[in-house]
């Protein structure tokens, strides 16, 4: 059984708004937006413009629940309107389409540009389904041995009936639902973004009993009715930090190097004027926020909090076009990326309270592939970090990592050879193809074949294979990391976990060795117990990864600022 919650875990509220003739904006709309293939959200927004003329409106998922979201940053012309939307970090820029009579735009959030048409009027009502309103919980054992929470939000209003799911250990929440049915016992309905479906018989006690069914196999499921003011169950994550803090937040905001771009995220300063060594945290593939979320960890607020408590300034960011950070995530490669993280530096260095010859790079996963970068080219960067950091190029790391993970996921025989040449597949034919059309052809034909063999649904291949032909794709298969790491000539800490399954340490730290053979200050180290996160596991599998409560190893952190501060010779200048 596939992951429930795929490719699409943080899916969340998303939104868009009308925006023509200011005065002709006023009222309700209403569209749908496809965040994923077989996916919808049907939007309701509101928009109202006072006597003096300020705007103010609120938006609202009918099929994820959660209540109207307020709208801020409205503008309207006589032809545009755009607005973001605080709490789901989105924002909208649309123009008035006059033949279609609707606002057509695009919705921005974590990352990704999507498409979207506002058409005057409340949405069309849904059929309202009695019987089912409030939250159900349920456990889901999958075949690869991991136990999923589940929750099922159900709830009737104006517009019919909605429904979402919560895959809870893999902070994936929000996933609507869709052909909601119940006749007589019978319950069932569909989470279309992960291609999965549910049939089950509602019972005298409370609960749903039945089959969920994804990616060709069903597995047994049961709902139960979790008591009114009973508390909704948790990730329990015990090394987030939490205010009050023992130093200063300071939400920041810098230009990338072209200037096209808004950089927002938070530099944490100890107690005192300074100057104070400083580090740039760079996160790892994906579009992540300045904390590194993932399955509900924060690793790099754990990590900003350890190295600040310890007299370090820290820089953390939002990646381009993801929370407050303006751009296109979607578009961006690996060196966009590095341009980004050399902006960082550069804003670190022009300030009064930080010491420009004592700035440094963490980077994580992707990021240990930026830091080198950086530090290549820009002198002012006076150490490295590297955490799991690759030392071999993307095909060689992809091939070694669907192997590693696919044997950790209970894989052998035939079926991990068929699953890893499946792989090297799609991987020969980025790699080959003349043109990205080309390749997105032939992507999508094995993508289909690969589903007709296994019988997993279509959209869910054909999303993988529109992964790979993405342009940051494309450059991280061809890019080697060694020339880079061959350059360096400053302090350098190379890290991994030796249960690392998606940097494998047997492959990458004689890597890291070789490259950084003539950097005498290099040091190179094997954590033992360690995953790709730092977290003590037991197979490293990505599986674990929300299984397990603690974010970063301690172990790992102490190494990490000990390094830095025997390195920099410890925090603040004398006297400051």
């Amino acid at each position: 059984m596939v992951k429930i919650a795929a490719a699409l875990a943080a899916m969340v509220l998303v939104s868009g708004a009308p925006g023509a003739r200011a005065a002709s904006a006023v009222g309700q709309w209403h569209g749908d937006l496809h965040p994923a293939p077989g996916a919808t959200l049907r939007l309701a927004l509101k928009l109202d413009q006072n006597s003096a003329g300020v705007w103010s409106g609120a938006l609202e998922s009918l099929d994820q629940g959660g209540g109207a979201l307020p709208l801020a940053d409205v503008e309207a012309t006589s032809n545009s309107l755009s607005f973001t939307v605080p709490v789901a970090h989105g924002r909208f820029e649309g123009r008035w389409d006059a033949r279609a009579n609707a606002w057509a735009g695009q919705w921005a959030q974590g990352g990704r540009n999507l498409p979207m048409t506002f058409v005057s009027g409340p949405p069309q009502a849904q059929p309202k389904i009695l019987g089912l309103d409030g939250a159900w919980e349920g456990t889901l054992d999958t075949s690869a041995g991991i136990k999923l929470r589940l929750a099922l939000h159900f709830s009737t209003g104006p517009y019919g009936t909605s429904g979402r799911l919560d895959s809870l250990d893999q902070a994936a929440y929000g996933l609507p639902l869709a052909d909601i049915t119940h006749q007589g016992a019978r319950v069932s309905f569909a989470v279309p973004s992960v291609g999965g479906t549910f049939e089950g018989t509602l019972g005298a006690g409370g609960k749903i009993t039945g089959t969920w069914s994804q990616g060709g196999a069903g597995l047994p499921l049961t709902f139960a009715k979790r008591p009114a003011g009973a508390p909704e169950a948790r990730l329990s994550r015990p090394q987030t930090p939490r205010p009050p803090y023992p130093y200063r937040v300071e939400d920041v905001a810098f230009d990338d190097a072209a200037g096209h771009d808004r950089l927002a995220g938070t530099l944490t300063l100890p107690p005192g004027k300074g100057p104070f060594p400083a580090v740039v945290l760079i996160a790892g593939s994906g579009a992540h926020d300045r904390d590194e979320t993932i399955f509900g960890h924060r690793p790099f607020r754990v990590l900003a909090d350890h190295l600040t408590r310890r007299g370090l300034a820290v820089l953390r960011y939002d990646k381009r076009g993801v929370g407050a950070s303006t751009g296109d995530y979607a578009s961006a490669t690996t060196a966009d990326f590095a341009d980004d993280a050399n902006a960082a530096v550069r804003f670190l260095a022009a300030r009064r309270d930080i010491d420009g010859r004592r700035i440094g790079l963490i980077g994580h996963s992707e990021g240990g592939l930026i830091a080198p970068m950086v530090a290549d080219r820009d002198r002012k960067v006076a150490f490295v970090v590297l955490m799991a950091g690759p030392a071999v190029n993307g095909a060689d790391l992809l091939e070694a990592q669907q192997k590693r993970i696919n044997e950790v996921m209970g894989l052998g025989g035939d079926r991990l050879a068929e699953a890893s040449a499946e792989e090297a597949r799609m991987i020969d034919i980025v790699r080959k193809s003349a043109s990205p059309a080309q390749a997105a052809e032939a992507l999508k034909a094995e993508a289909d074949a690969v589903a007709d063999r296994t019988g997993a649904p279509k959209e869910l291949a054909e999303a993988r294979a529109a992964e790979l032909e993405s342009p940051w794709f494309r450059s991280f298969l061809a890019y080697d990391p060694a020339p880079a790491l061959q350059r360096l000539r400053i302090p350098v800490l190379a890290l991994i976990g030796s249960v690392d399954v998606q940097v494998p340490a047997d492959q990458n730290i004689p890597a890291l060795r070789a490259a950084l053979a003539q950097d005498r200050r290099a040091t190179v180290e094997e954590l033992p117990g360690l995953n790709h996160l730092f977290q003590p596991a037991t197979t490293g599998a990505p599986g674990e990864y929300v299984e397990i409560e603690t974010t970063i190893a301690p172990a790992a952190l102490d190494t990490i600022t000990q390094w830095i501060l025997r390195t920099m010779g410890g925090g603040a200048r004398a006297g400051s």
